[in-house]
Order: structure tokens, then sequence, then C-alpha cells
């Protein structure tokens, strides 16, 4: 599904040059679910970024699916982005002004669908998180491990290929972390391909594989079981 040659990126000002991610090759299948690990500032943000669409690299090629993307121009990042990868942020990225239903119907809204089907698929996401009882409450009102869970409604709401969590249990405490990380693994269970980067060992070892970075390079990978 990933595959990346060589990928670099650089980070420039008029004093310094930062090299996030040094000749990263790497590749992901169709239905893994692989941790990235790694000391901070090591580049793992930045590669899930990269493989997210939401930056191109500086050197190196991206490829999703068959297609060879790091060159593409924003509009089409976006329109690839928008119906194959969904997104959990530790800081849930929710939109205070909407409510849980809002904030979970508006990728849908983006995509055009109809509003009959929104309604089927967003209730029915919001059941499936447990979360369907605070449709109408606003973020604020939620506690964290309520929000990751709006939060992971929402990644899901299209149907991704592939879901891409950065340290989706750092604002957890241990019950709500463990919570949002069984909500992961089922879904990478039923065939959703998922990259997450994390400092938990613990999330860690429900990966199929553990991908160490350090410095801008992939120092070790571990295979924990096939895919």
């Amino acid at each position: 599904m990933i595959k990346t040659v060589e990928l670099t990126k650089v980070f420039r000002t008029d004093v310094v040059e930062t090299t996030a991610l040094n000749k990263v090759n790497l590749e992901i299948t169709d239905g893994e679910f692989v941790a990235v690990m790694g000391p901070s500032g090591c580049g793992k943000s930045t590669l899930l970024n990269i493989i997210g669409l939401l930056d191109n690299p500086t050197g190196g090629k991206l490829f999703f699916g068959d297609k060879e993307v790091s060159g593409f121009s924003e509009r089409s990042r976006t329109n690839l982005r928008k119906s194959n990868i969904g997104f959990v942020f530790q800081s849930f990225n929710l939109i205070d002004e909407l409510t849980v239903y809002e904030n979970v119907e508006l990728p849908l809204l983006y995509q055009r669908v109809l509003s009959g089907e929104r309604k089927n698929r967003v209730e029915a996401a919001l059941d499936r998180m447990k979360i369907a009882h605070r449709k109408k409450h606003f973020p604020q009102q939620l506690s964290g491990g309520q929000q990751q869970r709006v939060a992971i409604a929402r990644a899901v709401i299209s149907n991704p290929k592939l879901i891409l969590a950065d340290e989706p249990t750092g604002n957890l405490d241990s019950a709500n972390g463990d919570e949002v990380m069984n909500l992961i693994s089922e879904l990478n269970q039923e065939g959703t391909t998922v990259v997450m980067v994390t400092h938990s060992p613990s999330d860690a070892e429900k990966a199929h594989r553990i991908v160490q970075l350090f410095d801008g390079h992939v120092v070790t990978e571990n295979i924990r079981r096939k895919v």
C-alpha cells in the first residue's frame, strides 16, 4: 500500500537547515499494523505527515498503491487523502464549535455524501465507538477518552484504506488508552492498514511490525507477527 524510496525531508530557514528524514526506505503492505518508534525529534511525525499526504518530501519517492505521489499538487493530495486516509491525533483535533455528531459528519460533507446516507453512517460510527449517547454534546463536555473515540469515529467514517495515528493514547490514562488501542486493533483486524507513531512500548506490542527511527533513519525493524 505504501512505499518510500530514499525519502528525504529537509526544513530550511535563513540560518539553519534540519534534516528530518534522511533517505528512508519503507514498505507497508495492505492490512498491516506498523508502529513507528524513536526519540523525540527523530522524524516520526514528519514521516507520518508525508505518508498522510499532508506534506511533500524534499527528495525521494512516495508510492500510494501503484501511484507515485511525492510530486502531487495540494489539490491532488487532498483528493487522494480525503477518500483513502483517516487521521487520529494525540490532541484529538476536534472542532469545539461543532457537536460530536457534526464533528463525525464533517468528512462526509466534504465528500458531498447525501444527507440520508450521512445520517446512517454517522449514527453507525457513533454506536460502534459507544459514544452515540453524547452526539449532541460539544468536545469540551467530554472526557479525553470520549474525545478520542469521537476522533476515531471521524477517522473511519469514510471507510479509509489507511489510518494514521499520531500518539493516539498520549493524552489518556491507562484505562482509556487500552480501550482506544483495542478499537484501533479491531479496525486493523477487519482489514484497515494502520501506521501508528508512539512512545509507548505496550501500544507498539499490538502492531505486526515495529520500526525504530533515529536521526531521520530507519535503524531497526522488528517483525512481531505476520499479517
